[in-house]
């Protein structure tokens, strides 16, 4: 488990985390704000608003795990 979804693409069984291409879009927000004069101290923490669920059966196959099919239809992506 981890919270990076790239560890279940490379073989992980699941990962539960923030989506970093949301976090990198609101990153871009942050840049915008400050190249047009805000300081950075100024604009406000925001958290993580998107999270994504990936669980990699083909490793869960491997090890012997069976992922019940109500969390399978939960997550965001299966990686076959």
């Amino acid at each position: 488990m981890s919270g990076n979804s790239v560890y279940a693409e490379v073989g992980g069984l699941m990962t539960y985390g923030p989506s970093f291409p949301d976090l990198a879009r609101s990153a871009g927000g942050y840049v915008a704000k400050i190249l047009k004069g805000a300081k950075p101290a100024d604009l406000p923490v925001e958290r993580p608003t998107k999270f994504e669920f990936v669980i990699n059966r083909k490793t869960a196959q491997q090890i012997g795990v069976t992922i019940p099919q109500s969390l399978q239809l939960r997550a965001d992506r299966v990686i076959e």
